[in-house]
């Protein structure tokens, strides 16, 4: 069963490996040192994300290497649309008052 991507999200440690994977592929190990948590901790979290198809593994003999899968973010960003098109009529909105002669001005130096 897929983890839920906002379930995956909630954890700051799982935050922190995509933080970490933006960067680009990371083989376990790397991430261990970098997030400085017990491997099987790490192990935990990248299963969890995997399940919420947020990054990708490629196996390369006994490693593992794990990629950001920007794909996984789509049920995230979904989600905030609405919240963006808030923003941009709210800042639209605040343009517009601030381009109108009405508009209070800020005093200058002398």
């Amino acid at each position: 069963m897929p983890t839920d991507v906002f379930e995956a999200l909630a954890d700051p440690t799982r935050r922190r490996i995509l933080d970490v994977l933006r960067a680009g592929e990371r083989p376990v190990g790397e991430l261990v040192a970098l997030l400085g948590v017990a491997q099987p901790n790490v192990s935990k979290h990248l299963r969890t994300l995997d399940a919420a198809a947020l990054v990708r593994v490629r196996v390369d003999g006994p490693r593992r290497h794990y990629a950001l899968d920007p794909a996984g973010m789509r049920p995230l960003d979904a989600w905030l649309a609405p919240y963006r098109e808030a923003w941009a009529d709210r800042l639209d909105a605040l343009e517009r008052h601030l381009d109108s002669p009405d508009a209070p001005s800020t005093p200058t130096e002398e």
